[in-house]
Protein backbone atom coordinates (compact mmCIF):
# COMPACT_ATOMS: atom_id res chain seq x y z
CA UNK A 1 0.00 0.00 0.00
CA UNK A 2 1.62 3.23 -1.05
CA UNK A 3 1.91 5.30 1.98
CA UNK A 4 0.44 8.12 0.51
CA UNK A 5 -3.17 6.76 2.07
CA UNK A 6 -4.56 7.25 5.33
CA UNK A 7 -7.39 4.80 6.65
CA UNK A 8 -10.71 4.77 5.01
CA UNK A 9 -13.38 6.92 5.91
CA UNK A 10 -15.71 3.66 7.62
CA UNK A 11 -12.49 3.20 9.17
CA UNK A 12 -12.71 5.65 11.64
CA UNK A 13 -15.92 5.35 12.35
CA UNK A 14 -15.78 1.97 13.53
CA UNK A 15 -12.73 2.97 15.17
CA UNK A 16 -14.57 5.61 17.20
CA UNK A 17 -17.33 2.91 18.30
CA UNK A 18 -15.17 1.57 21.04
CA UNK A 19 -15.40 5.15 22.24
CA UNK A 20 -19.35 3.99 22.73
CA UNK A 21 -20.26 0.60 23.19
CA UNK A 22 -23.55 -0.46 22.52
CA UNK A 23 -25.62 -3.81 21.30
CA UNK A 24 -25.95 -1.96 18.07
CA UNK A 25 -25.58 0.84 15.87
CA UNK A 26 -27.20 3.02 13.10
CA UNK A 27 -24.59 1.60 10.38
CA UNK A 28 -23.49 -1.87 11.80
CA UNK A 29 -24.19 -4.60 14.09
CA UNK A 30 -22.08 -4.58 17.13
CA UNK A 31 -19.16 -6.80 16.56
CA UNK A 32 -17.03 -4.83 14.89
CA UNK A 33 -17.24 -2.20 17.85
CA UNK A 34 -15.62 -4.83 20.05
CA UNK A 35 -12.80 -5.38 17.83
CA UNK A 36 -12.32 -1.66 17.97
CA UNK A 37 -12.05 -1.71 21.71
CA UNK A 38 -9.25 -4.36 21.52
CA UNK A 39 -7.18 -2.74 19.19
CA UNK A 40 -7.90 0.79 21.45
CA UNK A 41 -6.66 -1.28 24.61
CA UNK A 42 -3.51 -2.49 22.59
CA UNK A 43 -2.56 1.04 21.76
CA UNK A 44 -4.58 1.55 18.60
CA UNK A 45 -1.53 1.49 15.87
CA UNK A 46 -1.79 1.73 11.90
CA UNK A 47 -0.50 -1.50 11.73
CA UNK A 48 -2.75 -3.09 14.69
CA UNK A 49 -5.67 -1.62 12.76
CA UNK A 50 -4.28 -3.86 9.19
CA UNK A 51 -3.34 -6.53 11.19
CA UNK A 52 -7.04 -7.65 11.96
CA UNK A 53 -8.40 -8.15 8.77
CA UNK A 54 -5.53 -9.72 7.33
CA UNK A 55 -5.78 -12.31 10.71
CA UNK A 56 -9.68 -12.49 9.41
CA UNK A 57 -8.52 -13.31 6.21
CA UNK A 58 -6.25 -15.82 7.08
CA UNK A 59 -8.97 -17.30 8.96
CA UNK A 60 -10.45 -18.06 6.10
CA UNK A 61 -8.10 -19.52 4.04
CA UNK A 62 -7.92 -21.57 6.70
CA UNK A 63 -11.81 -23.00 5.91
CA UNK A 64 -11.39 -23.04 3.00
CA UNK A 65 -8.79 -25.53 3.47
CA UNK A 66 -10.80 -27.28 5.87
CA UNK A 67 -13.43 -27.51 3.18
CA UNK A 68 -11.52 -28.69 0.54
CA UNK A 69 -10.12 -31.38 3.05
CA UNK A 70 -13.92 -32.11 3.61
CA UNK A 71 -14.60 -33.24 0.00
CA UNK A 72 -11.56 -35.50 -0.96
CA UNK A 73 -9.17 -32.31 -1.92
CA UNK A 74 -5.35 -33.30 -2.03
CA UNK A 75 -2.76 -31.35 -1.01
CA UNK A 76 -2.39 -29.37 -4.02
CA UNK A 77 -5.82 -28.32 -4.26
CA UNK A 78 -5.22 -26.88 -0.62
CA UNK A 79 -2.26 -25.07 -2.01
CA UNK A 80 -4.22 -24.20 -5.43
CA UNK A 81 -7.52 -22.53 -3.75
CA UNK A 82 -4.91 -20.52 -1.70
CA UNK A 83 -3.45 -18.73 -4.57
CA UNK A 84 -6.80 -18.43 -6.04
CA UNK A 85 -8.42 -16.86 -2.75
CA UNK A 86 -5.03 -14.48 -2.58
CA UNK A 87 -4.45 -13.14 -6.22
CA UNK A 88 -8.14 -12.21 -6.55
CA UNK A 89 -10.24 -8.95 -4.56
CA UNK A 90 -9.99 -10.69 -1.21
CA UNK A 91 -6.35 -9.49 -0.81
CA UNK A 92 -7.98 -5.75 -0.99
CA UNK A 93 -10.65 -6.80 1.19
CA UNK A 94 -8.90 -7.97 3.88
CA UNK A 95 -6.29 -4.70 3.98
CA UNK A 96 -9.53 -3.09 5.42
CA UNK A 97 -10.77 -2.74 8.75
CA UNK A 98 -14.18 -2.56 7.74
CA UNK A 99 -16.97 -5.77 8.77
CA UNK A 100 -16.59 -7.02 5.18
CA UNK A 101 -13.56 -9.24 6.71
CA UNK A 102 -15.33 -11.30 9.05
CA UNK A 103 -18.63 -11.56 7.02
CA UNK A 104 -16.73 -13.53 4.35
CA UNK A 105 -15.17 -15.37 7.10
CA UNK A 106 -18.67 -16.27 8.35
CA UNK A 107 -20.13 -17.10 5.25
CA UNK A 108 -16.83 -19.47 4.51
CA UNK A 109 -17.40 -21.29 7.72
CA UNK A 110 -21.47 -21.93 7.46
CA UNK A 111 -20.58 -23.32 4.07
CA UNK A 112 -18.20 -25.39 5.77
CA UNK A 113 -20.09 -26.47 8.73
CA UNK A 114 -23.03 -27.39 6.18
CA UNK A 115 -20.56 -29.60 4.09
CA UNK A 116 -19.49 -31.43 6.98
CA UNK A 117 -23.21 -31.72 8.40
CA UNK A 118 -24.90 -33.45 5.15
CA UNK A 119 -21.60 -35.70 4.85
CA UNK A 120 -21.75 -36.95 8.25
CA UNK A 121 -25.51 -35.83 9.65
CA UNK A 122 -23.19 -34.86 13.03
CA UNK A 123 -26.38 -32.79 15.41
CA UNK A 124 -22.43 -30.72 15.95
CA UNK A 125 -21.92 -29.29 12.92
CA UNK A 126 -26.06 -27.79 13.25
CA UNK A 127 -25.08 -25.67 16.39
CA UNK A 128 -21.72 -24.57 14.70
CA UNK A 129 -23.81 -23.35 12.07
CA UNK A 130 -26.25 -21.68 14.23
CA UNK A 131 -23.59 -19.95 15.73
CA UNK A 132 -21.47 -18.92 12.63
CA UNK A 133 -24.67 -17.23 11.38
CA UNK A 134 -25.70 -15.68 14.40
CA UNK A 135 -22.21 -14.10 14.91
CA UNK A 136 -21.94 -12.91 11.55
CA UNK A 137 -25.22 -11.82 11.72
CA UNK A 138 -23.81 -9.64 14.96
CA UNK A 139 -21.19 -8.47 12.41
CA UNK A 140 -22.91 -7.57 9.72
CA UNK A 141 -26.88 -7.87 8.94
CA UNK A 142 -25.23 -8.99 4.76
CA UNK A 143 -26.02 -13.08 6.40
CA UNK A 144 -29.00 -12.91 6.12
CA UNK A 145 -28.72 -13.31 2.67
CA UNK A 146 -27.33 -16.32 3.04
CA UNK A 147 -30.11 -17.64 4.67
CA UNK A 148 -32.35 -16.52 2.20
CA UNK A 149 -30.37 -18.52 -0.41
CA UNK A 150 -29.93 -21.87 1.70
CA UNK A 151 -33.49 -22.27 2.24
CA UNK A 152 -34.80 -22.68 -1.58
CA UNK A 153 -31.55 -24.82 -2.44
CA UNK A 154 -31.82 -27.05 0.73
CA UNK A 155 -36.03 -27.50 0.46
CA UNK A 156 -35.46 -28.62 -3.17
CA UNK A 157 -33.24 -31.36 -2.77
CA UNK A 158 -32.62 -34.51 -1.21
CA UNK A 159 -31.09 -32.06 2.02
CA UNK A 160 -34.32 -30.88 2.83
CA UNK A 161 -34.78 -33.99 5.59
CA UNK A 162 -32.86 -31.58 8.05
CA UNK A 163 -36.23 -29.32 8.27
CA UNK A 164 -37.48 -32.80 10.16
CA UNK A 165 -34.39 -32.76 12.55
CA UNK A 166 -34.88 -31.49 16.39
CA UNK A 167 -31.51 -30.34 16.65
CA UNK A 168 -31.58 -28.03 13.73
CA UNK A 169 -34.48 -26.32 15.40
CA UNK A 170 -32.70 -25.98 18.71
CA UNK A 171 -29.61 -25.10 16.94
CA UNK A 172 -31.99 -22.10 15.71
CA UNK A 173 -32.80 -21.56 18.78
CA UNK A 174 -29.24 -21.22 20.15
CA UNK A 175 -28.59 -18.78 16.77
CA UNK A 176 -31.85 -16.68 17.93
CA UNK A 177 -30.13 -16.09 21.74
CA UNK A 178 -27.14 -14.58 20.58
CA UNK A 179 -28.34 -12.62 18.11
CA UNK A 180 -31.14 -11.40 20.82
CA UNK A 181 -29.11 -8.31 22.15
CA UNK A 182 -28.71 -6.72 19.33
CA UNK A 183 -32.58 -7.59 18.28
CA UNK A 184 -33.98 -5.94 21.42
CA UNK A 185 -31.37 -3.16 20.81
CA UNK A 186 -32.78 -2.77 17.40
CA UNK A 187 -36.90 -3.20 18.40
CA UNK A 188 -36.05 -0.53 20.82
CA UNK A 189 -34.91 1.74 18.89
CA UNK A 190 -37.20 1.07 15.98
CA UNK A 191 -35.19 -0.56 14.27
CA UNK A 192 -32.48 1.92 12.70
CA UNK A 193 -31.44 -0.45 10.30
CA UNK A 194 -34.52 0.18 8.04
CA UNK A 195 -33.80 4.05 8.06
CA UNK A 196 -30.33 3.19 7.36
CA UNK A 197 -31.30 0.92 4.10
CA UNK A 198 -33.59 3.65 3.02
CA UNK A 199 -30.67 6.13 2.56
CA UNK A 200 -28.48 3.41 0.96
CA UNK A 201 -31.31 3.06 -1.49
CA UNK A 202 -32.16 6.75 -1.95
CA UNK A 203 -28.13 7.86 -2.24
CA UNK A 204 -26.18 4.19 -3.03
CA UNK A 205 -28.18 1.62 -4.68
CA UNK A 206 -30.25 3.92 -6.88
CA UNK A 207 -26.93 4.52 -9.09
CA UNK A 208 -26.43 0.26 -9.08
CA UNK A 209 -26.84 -1.36 -12.81
CA UNK A 210 -27.06 -4.95 -13.60
CA UNK A 211 -24.59 -4.72 -16.25
CA UNK A 212 -22.09 -3.38 -13.49
CA UNK A 213 -22.63 -5.25 -11.11
CA UNK A 214 -22.45 -8.75 -13.00
CA UNK A 215 -19.00 -7.53 -14.17
CA UNK A 216 -18.00 -6.69 -10.96
CA UNK A 217 -18.03 -9.83 -10.19
CA UNK A 218 -16.12 -11.25 -13.09
CA UNK A 219 -13.59 -8.37 -12.42
CA UNK A 220 -13.30 -9.31 -8.49
CA UNK A 221 -11.74 -13.06 -9.73
CA UNK A 222 -10.13 -12.26 -13.06
CA UNK A 223 -7.06 -13.80 -12.20
CA UNK A 224 -8.77 -16.51 -10.34
CA UNK A 225 -11.62 -16.96 -12.97
CA UNK A 226 -10.50 -20.95 -14.26
CA UNK A 227 -10.97 -21.95 -10.76
CA UNK A 228 -14.37 -19.92 -10.16
CA UNK A 229 -15.57 -21.50 -13.36
CA UNK A 230 -14.19 -25.15 -12.44
CA UNK A 231 -15.92 -25.00 -9.29
CA UNK A 232 -19.45 -23.69 -11.05
CA UNK A 233 -19.01 -26.39 -13.45
CA UNK A 234 -18.54 -29.19 -11.57
CA UNK A 235 -21.43 -28.68 -9.10
CA UNK A 236 -23.93 -27.80 -12.17
CA UNK A 237 -22.26 -31.34 -13.96
CA UNK A 238 -19.96 -33.14 -12.46
CA UNK A 239 -21.62 -36.92 -10.56
CA UNK A 240 -19.12 -36.74 -7.95
CA UNK A 241 -20.12 -33.25 -6.87
CA UNK A 242 -23.71 -34.38 -7.05
CA UNK A 243 -24.68 -34.23 -3.42
CA UNK A 244 -22.95 -30.93 -3.40
CA UNK A 245 -25.40 -29.32 -6.04
CA UNK A 246 -26.76 -27.26 -2.87
CA UNK A 247 -23.98 -25.28 -2.96
CA UNK A 248 -24.25 -24.02 -6.24
CA UNK A 249 -28.28 -23.80 -5.50
CA UNK A 250 -27.63 -21.56 -2.84
CA UNK A 251 -25.10 -19.50 -5.39
CA UNK A 252 -27.64 -18.93 -7.85
CA UNK A 253 -30.50 -17.82 -5.40
CA UNK A 254 -28.79 -16.02 -3.16
CA UNK A 255 -27.59 -13.80 -6.31
CA UNK A 256 -30.93 -13.70 -7.41
CA UNK A 257 -31.86 -11.61 -4.39
CA UNK A 258 -28.98 -9.30 -4.85
CA UNK A 259 -30.39 -8.25 -8.02
CA UNK A 260 -33.97 -7.74 -6.93
CA UNK A 261 -33.01 -5.50 -4.64
CA UNK A 262 -30.11 -4.29 -6.44
CA UNK A 263 -27.58 -5.00 -3.70
CA UNK A 264 -23.56 -3.69 -3.98
CA UNK A 265 -21.45 -6.19 -6.23
CA UNK A 266 -19.07 -6.17 -3.28
CA UNK A 267 -22.20 -7.93 -0.88
CA UNK A 268 -21.57 -11.42 -2.91
CA UNK A 269 -17.91 -11.98 -1.59
CA UNK A 270 -18.90 -14.63 0.56
CA UNK A 271 -20.05 -16.90 -2.17
CA UNK A 272 -17.27 -17.24 -3.87
CA UNK A 273 -14.72 -19.17 -1.09
CA UNK A 274 -16.41 -22.38 -1.53
CA UNK A 275 -16.76 -21.81 -5.34
CA UNK A 276 -13.14 -21.74 -5.41
CA UNK A 277 -12.77 -24.90 -2.96
CA UNK A 278 -14.58 -26.98 -5.34
CA UNK A 279 -12.44 -25.01 -8.42
CA UNK A 280 -9.43 -26.16 -6.86
CA UNK A 281 -10.44 -29.87 -6.14
CA UNK A 282 -11.24 -30.42 -10.23
CA UNK A 283 -7.92 -28.38 -10.51
CA UNK A 284 -5.88 -30.55 -8.06
CA UNK A 285 -7.33 -33.68 -9.60
CA UNK A 286 -6.51 -33.31 -13.25
CA UNK A 287 -2.95 -31.79 -12.64
CA UNK A 288 -1.38 -33.74 -9.78
CA UNK A 289 0.84 -35.71 -11.97
CA UNK A 290 1.04 -33.29 -15.03
CA UNK A 291 3.84 -31.23 -13.52
CA UNK A 292 4.22 -28.56 -16.42
CA UNK A 293 0.84 -27.75 -16.44
CA UNK A 294 0.50 -27.26 -12.85
CA UNK A 295 3.54 -25.21 -12.90
CA UNK A 296 1.89 -22.78 -15.35
CA UNK A 297 -1.92 -22.50 -13.95
CA UNK A 298 0.37 -20.91 -10.69
CA UNK A 299 2.87 -18.97 -12.60
CA UNK A 300 -0.31 -17.22 -15.16
CA UNK A 301 -2.17 -16.82 -11.56
CA UNK A 302 0.57 -15.29 -9.90
CA UNK A 303 2.18 -13.32 -12.70
CA UNK A 304 -1.29 -11.94 -13.76
CA UNK A 305 -2.23 -10.72 -10.72
CA UNK A 306 1.00 -8.66 -10.47
CA UNK A 307 -0.12 -6.95 -13.16
CA UNK A 308 -3.96 -6.46 -12.16
CA UNK A 309 -2.39 -5.07 -8.77
CA UNK A 310 -3.06 -1.51 -9.23
CA UNK A 311 -6.19 -2.02 -9.80
CA UNK A 312 -7.12 -3.24 -6.67
CA UNK A 313 -4.88 -2.10 -3.93
CA UNK A 314 -3.89 1.56 -3.52
CA UNK A 315 -0.35 0.90 -4.68
CA UNK A 316 -0.10 3.51 -6.93
CA UNK A 317 -0.46 7.55 -6.03
CA UNK A 318 -3.05 9.77 -6.99
CA UNK A 319 -0.59 11.12 -9.76
CA UNK A 320 0.22 7.53 -11.15
CA UNK A 321 -3.38 6.88 -10.81
CA UNK A 322 -4.35 9.73 -12.80
CA UNK A 323 -1.26 9.50 -15.38
CA UNK A 324 -3.43 5.38 -15.90
CA UNK A 325 -6.49 7.39 -16.50
CA UNK A 326 -7.49 4.46 -18.98
CA UNK A 327 -6.66 1.83 -18.00
CA UNK A 328 -8.76 2.22 -14.44
CA UNK A 329 -11.58 3.85 -15.98
CA UNK A 330 -11.51 0.27 -18.92
CA UNK A 331 -12.66 -1.45 -15.77
CA UNK A 332 -15.28 0.77 -14.11
CA UNK A 333 -12.37 1.47 -11.09
CA UNK A 334 -13.04 5.43 -11.61
CA UNK A 335 -16.88 4.85 -11.07
CA UNK A 336 -18.32 6.33 -7.35
CA UNK A 337 -21.34 6.01 -6.02
CA UNK A 338 -22.92 8.52 -7.71
CA UNK A 339 -22.49 6.27 -10.71
CA UNK A 340 -20.28 9.38 -12.17
CA UNK A 341 -16.48 8.30 -13.02
CA UNK A 342 -13.58 10.62 -10.91
CA UNK A 343 -9.83 11.31 -10.75
CA UNK A 344 -9.57 8.30 -8.25
CA UNK A 345 -11.18 5.32 -6.91
CA UNK A 346 -13.79 6.29 -4.72
CA UNK A 347 -12.24 4.02 -1.81
CA UNK A 348 -8.72 6.10 -2.69
CA UNK A 349 -10.42 9.23 -2.39
CA UNK A 350 -11.63 8.44 1.05
CA UNK A 351 -8.24 7.76 2.06
CA UNK A 352 -7.11 11.26 1.97
CA UNK A 353 -7.54 14.52 3.61
CA UNK A 354 -8.05 13.18 7.11
CA UNK A 355 -5.02 14.66 8.69
CA UNK A 356 -5.40 18.01 7.29
CA UNK A 357 -9.03 18.07 8.78
CA UNK A 358 -7.80 16.82 12.53
CA UNK A 359 -4.80 19.39 12.46
CA UNK A 360 -6.92 22.00 11.71
CA UNK A 361 -9.51 21.04 14.26
CA UNK A 362 -6.88 20.91 16.71
CA UNK A 363 -6.00 24.52 16.11
CA UNK A 364 -9.69 25.53 16.34
CA UNK A 365 -9.98 23.54 19.46
CA UNK A 366 -6.25 25.18 20.94
CA UNK A 367 -7.65 28.57 20.89
CA UNK A 368 -10.67 27.93 22.77
CA UNK A 369 -10.26 28.78 26.67
CA UNK A 370 -13.61 26.79 28.22
CA UNK A 371 -13.27 23.64 26.23
CA UNK A 372 -15.81 22.02 28.80
CA UNK A 373 -18.34 24.35 27.05
CA UNK A 374 -16.97 23.79 23.25
CA UNK A 375 -18.86 21.70 20.54
CA UNK A 376 -16.87 20.03 17.47
CA UNK A 377 -19.81 19.54 15.06
CA UNK A 378 -18.60 17.60 11.36
CA UNK A 379 -20.39 17.69 8.34
CA UNK A 380 -20.25 13.87 8.17
CA UNK A 381 -19.36 10.97 10.07
CA UNK A 382 -15.53 10.50 8.32
CA UNK A 383 -14.54 13.82 9.34
CA UNK A 384 -15.71 13.83 12.73
CA UNK A 385 -14.31 10.07 13.32
CA UNK A 386 -11.33 11.35 11.83
CA UNK A 387 -10.74 14.18 14.15
CA UNK A 388 -11.43 11.70 17.52
CA UNK A 389 -8.69 9.21 15.98
CA UNK A 390 -5.85 12.24 14.88
CA UNK A 391 -6.51 14.58 17.33
CA UNK A 392 -4.07 15.15 20.27
CA UNK A 393 -7.11 16.26 22.38
CA UNK A 394 -8.34 13.14 23.71
CA UNK A 395 -11.62 14.49 24.73
CA UNK A 396 -12.16 16.62 22.03
CA UNK A 397 -15.62 14.46 20.87
CA UNK A 398 -16.33 15.55 17.04
CA UNK A 399 -19.59 14.32 16.05
CA UNK A 400 -21.94 14.90 12.81
CA UNK A 401 -25.27 15.53 12.26
CA UNK A 402 -24.84 11.60 10.28
CA UNK A 403 -25.12 8.08 11.31
CA UNK A 404 -24.04 6.90 15.14
CA UNK A 405 -23.46 10.37 15.83
CA UNK A 406 -26.61 11.76 16.09
CA UNK A 407 -26.44 9.93 19.22
CA UNK A 408 -23.47 10.73 20.75
CA UNK A 409 -24.05 14.33 21.09
CA UNK A 410 -23.28 16.00 24.55
CA UNK A 411 -25.38 18.86 25.21
CA UNK A 412 -25.05 18.63 29.31
CA UNK A 413 -23.78 22.47 29.23
CA UNK A 414 -25.01 25.28 27.24
CA UNK A 415 -22.30 25.30 24.04
CA UNK A 416 -20.66 28.70 24.33
CA UNK A 417 -18.04 28.14 21.04
CA UNK A 418 -18.24 25.73 18.12
CA UNK A 419 -15.70 24.27 15.88
CA UNK A 420 -17.84 23.67 12.22
CA UNK A 421 -16.43 21.65 9.83
CA UNK A 422 -18.33 22.12 6.56
CA UNK A 423 -17.97 20.08 3.69
CA UNK A 424 -16.72 20.94 0.20
CA UNK A 425 -20.22 22.17 -1.26
CA UNK A 426 -20.87 24.96 1.37
CA UNK A 427 -23.52 26.99 0.52
CA UNK A 428 -22.88 29.31 3.12
CA UNK A 429 -19.29 29.57 3.40
CA UNK A 430 -19.32 33.23 4.84
CA UNK A 431 -21.39 31.89 7.50
CA UNK A 432 -24.24 34.79 7.32
CA UNK A 433 -26.77 32.06 8.88
CA UNK A 434 -24.13 31.90 12.53
CA UNK A 435 -22.79 35.60 11.93
CA UNK A 436 -26.27 36.89 14.51
CA UNK A 437 -25.76 34.35 16.86
CA UNK A 438 -21.60 34.06 17.48
CA UNK A 439 -19.77 37.54 18.67
CA UNK A 440 -16.61 36.06 16.54
CA UNK A 441 -16.56 33.81 13.27
CA UNK A 442 -12.97 32.86 12.16
CA UNK A 443 -12.16 30.60 9.14
CA UNK A 444 -9.31 28.21 10.44
CA UNK A 445 -8.56 26.49 6.66
CA UNK A 446 -9.15 23.90 4.50
CA UNK A 447 -7.99 20.92 2.91
CA UNK A 448 -5.77 21.58 0.44
CA UNK A 449 -5.32 17.81 -0.63
CA UNK A 450 -6.77 17.82 -4.43
CA UNK A 451 -7.23 14.09 -4.56
CA UNK A 452 -9.29 13.88 -1.32
CA UNK A 453 -12.76 13.56 -1.27
CA UNK A 454 -12.67 16.48 1.40
CA UNK A 455 -10.96 18.83 -0.81
CA UNK A 456 -12.32 22.26 0.12
CA UNK A 457 -13.76 21.41 3.36
CA UNK A 458 -13.36 24.13 5.93
CA UNK A 459 -13.10 24.31 10.11
CA UNK A 460 -14.56 27.64 11.42
CA UNK A 461 -13.72 28.54 15.09
CA UNK A 462 -17.47 30.09 16.11
CA UNK A 463 -16.75 32.04 19.14
CA UNK A 464 -19.09 33.61 21.80
CA UNK A 465 -22.55 32.01 21.73
CA UNK A 466 -25.13 35.40 22.00
CA UNK A 467 -28.12 32.71 22.91
CA UNK A 468 -28.49 29.13 24.16
CA UNK A 469 -27.97 27.45 21.11
CA UNK A 470 -28.41 24.11 22.21
CA UNK A 471 -32.30 23.76 21.55
CA UNK A 472 -30.84 24.60 17.89
CA UNK A 473 -28.88 21.51 17.71
CA UNK A 474 -31.15 19.37 19.71
CA UNK A 475 -34.02 20.00 16.83
CA UNK A 476 -31.30 19.58 14.32
CA UNK A 477 -30.62 16.61 15.77
CA UNK A 478 -34.40 15.52 15.85
CA UNK A 479 -34.98 16.77 12.48
CA UNK A 480 -31.75 14.17 11.23
CA UNK A 481 -32.96 11.44 12.84
CA UNK A 482 -36.77 11.58 11.65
Amino acid sequence: MNSVYELHRDEFLYLDQANHPAFGFTSVPPLISFFSLLIKLLGGGFYLIRFVPAFLGTLTLVFCWKIVEAINGNLLSKCLVCIAMICSIFLRLNTLYQPNSFDVLAWTAAFYYLICYFDGEQPKYLYFFAITIAIGFLNKYNILFLVIGLFPAILIGRQRKIFTQKHFYFAVLVGVFIALPNIIWQINRGFPVLHHMKLLQKYQLVNVSLKNFLMSQFLFFINSFFFLLAGISVLIWHKTFLKYRWVILTYLFTMLVFIYFKGKDYYTLGLYPVLLCFGAVYFGQILSKRYLVKGAVIAFTMVSFVYVLPLLMPVYSPAQIIKSHKRFESVGALRWEDGKNHQLPQDYADMLGWKEIAHLADMAYSQVKDKSRVLVRADNYGQAAAINYYSKYPNIGAVAYSDDYLHWFKLKKPVKDLILIQGTYDEDPQRKKEQPIFAKITKIGEVKNPFSREFGASVFLLEGAKININPIIEAEIIEEQQ
